[in-house]
């Protein structure tokens, strides 16, 4: 505990080790939403990242539109691939769907699967219900870790 220049304890706001790594096929939509969410509900307490086994070559322009509804932007962010790194550094892989478990390698197979239906190139009133859906798992997720 650090202390103020009172003399009194004042607890530091460290980052916590856990480090969630969202995985889908594309990383262009719904685990692309997912870190979004995580990072921002999460408030710096925890850490997310996502990538796909296939990554798109950009973000899906809905899924940039629901973000920005709820005052996210995600327009800058842009498909990764999945590496060796991001699954060492991750404490839990959550897998969102889309056959990820067929076409992840063995290496980086998830924790748990959400199961969720792809936005990819669906109409606006799709992609805002699995959002909608993932910032409730997410949320659980976040007061789950605190």
């Amino acid at each position: 505990m650090k202390r103020d220049g009172r003399g009194v304890g004042v607890r530091s706001r460290q980052m916590s080790a856990e480090q969630v790594l969202f995985i889908c096929v594309g990383n262009s939509s719904r685990s692309q939403m997912a870190e979004a969410l995580f990072n921002y509900l999460a408030a710096g307490r925890a850490r997310a990242v996502s990538a796909g086994t296939q990554p798109a070559r950009a973000i899906d322009r809905n899924a940039v539109a629901v973000m920005a509804e709820l005052g996210i932007d995600i327009s800058g962010q842009s498909p990764k691939a999945l590496t060796q790194e991001m699954v060492d550094g991750a404490t839990r892989r959550v897998s969102l769907g889309c056959g990820v478990q067929e076409s992840c390698p063995a290496w980086a197979q998830p924790d748990e699967d959400w199961d969720l239906d792809d936005p990819y190139h669906q109409p606006i009133d799709v992609v805002r219900r699995i959002r909608d859906q993932i910032r409730a798992r997410v949320e659980a997720l976040v007061k789950k870790l605190a």
